[in-house]
């Protein structure tokens, strides 16, 4: 009977104008989102985000938002040196300082050069389009390559503004003292990443996206949280662990030299950010946390991850290009199945799930569910600790 009546309802949406059937799938797919969670407290904790981000895109207003952020900031005034490895990192951090104007900016940079492609051919599968009713002639295959490029560096951007205001309020919030130190490293490279990212976009490519829902409820839930160990699992081991495998899938295919270079630094940096992420949660998801908050920040991550997941269907994309053309619900199937995407995915999870069994936050309560969704399979990779930024760059070589 539930079955019948859900296909009713698929038939009726069906017959109902393609724009407002696309809205319908939108609300659907947010109220998906929303009611996924097994845990009511991390239901709970996503649930203003989601509502903010999901429905209300306040990231989509063209007006600068305002996040309430409530959290305690930490001070020692005994400056100890508490954490050999967070000193290191600070070390190094100091070492790799690098200035955004040393990069070749001269460089001359067109998007529609198919022989300097920002993205290569057969990135994204274009010929499957014809499935959907779609043609597009070469210099459009081109242009929607180039527009996919320039979607890619904007949620970078925006992603990286997420973390200059989250490094900030770590680097105040976090309960040791040499952790503050490289903290302030931290703030420095990502407003350093947020000025090349937008010079780029900017000054080569002349466009900029906005931001994608699922990315703003993540940085709103974020910002809005607390908790230093939310903050820093938020954003040190899920967004710049998942920025760390996207930067690499780039880095890897675009036959740009500036953005390569750009994203050789960024990498860099990004391999020590995860690293400290690692360090400071490590010790206490094991031995601070009861089990009842560990379980929370268990099941909060994976519904994060599910977050993270989706940021990659590119539906502003979509609107740009083919809202009057086909359905959301056949734009997913052909973005989520193109080589490019699934490239993208499966370097994101490689980084990101190895970090989370580091730290604690994959037991086997929540194993079958990242079973469930595919990611089990990046299990047994290692984790930021365990890998320099010379090896990630060869990796990614």
């Amino acid at each position: 009977m539930q079955n019948h009546s859900a296909d009713s309802i698929e038939r009726l949406v069906g017959l109902l104008p393609r724009a407002m059937r696309n809205q319908i799938e939108q609300w659907g797919e947010a109220a998906a989102v929303l009611s996924a969670s097994r845990d009511p407290r991390v239901a709970a904790s996503l649930l203003p985000s989601g509502v903010r981000g999901l429905f209300l895109k306040r990231g989509k207003q063209g007006i600068p938002t305002q996040m309430p952020a409530h959290h305690l900031a930490h001070f020692d005034w005994r400056y100890p040196s508490d954490q050999p490895e967070m000193a290191d990192l600070y070390a190094r951090a100091k070492q790799g300082q690098w200035n955004a104007d040393d990069l070749p900016w001269h460089t001359s940079v067109d998007p529609l050069d198919p022989t300097v492609a920002l993205l290569p051919e057969g990135f994204l599968d274009i010929e499957g389009l014809t499935a959907y009713g779609v043609r597009l002639d070469q210099r459009e295959k081109i242009k929607m390559q180039a527009s996919l490029c320039a979607w890619m560096l904007s949620q970078f951007l925006h992603g990286e503004q997420g973390a200059l205001f989250a490094a900030a309020q770590v680097t105040e919030a976090v309960q040791f003292f040499d952790g503050k130190l490289y903290g302030s490293t931290q703030v420095m490279d990502e407003g350093r990443h947020v000025e090349v990212f937008r010079r780029y976009l900017d000054e080569k490519l002349g466009r900029l996206y906005q931001i994608n829902d699922n990315l703003f409820v993540v940085i709103d839930a974020l910002m809005t949280d607390g908790r230093w160990d939310m903050k820093f699992l938020g954003m040190q081991i899920m967004v710049e662990g998942l920025a760390l495998g996207a930067f690499g899938v780039l880095h890897r295919r675009t036959e740009e030299p500036l953005l390569k270079q750009l994203l050789r630094q960024v990498i860099q940096d990004e391999a020590r950010h995860v690293h400290y992420g690692v360090v400071a949660l490590r010790e206490h998801v094991t031995h601070a946390l009861s089990e009842r908050e560990r379980r929370e920040r268990e099941d909060w991550a994976f519904e994060v991850a599910l977050l993270m997941r989706d940021r990659f269907l590119a539906h502003e994309l979509y609107d740009e290009w083919f809202a009057h053309r086909m359905t959301r619900a056949q734009w997913r199937e052909f973005i989520s199945n193109s080589p490019g995407m699934r490239e993208f995915r499966h370097t994101m999870f490689r980084r990101m799930v190895p970090n989370l069994r580091e730290i604690g936050l994959l037991s086997d309560r929540i194993r079958p569910h990242y079973e469930a969704v595919g990611l089990m399979e990046y299990y047994h990779g290692a984790a930021a600790d365990k890998l320099t930024a010379d090896e990630l760059i060869r990796e990614l070589s």
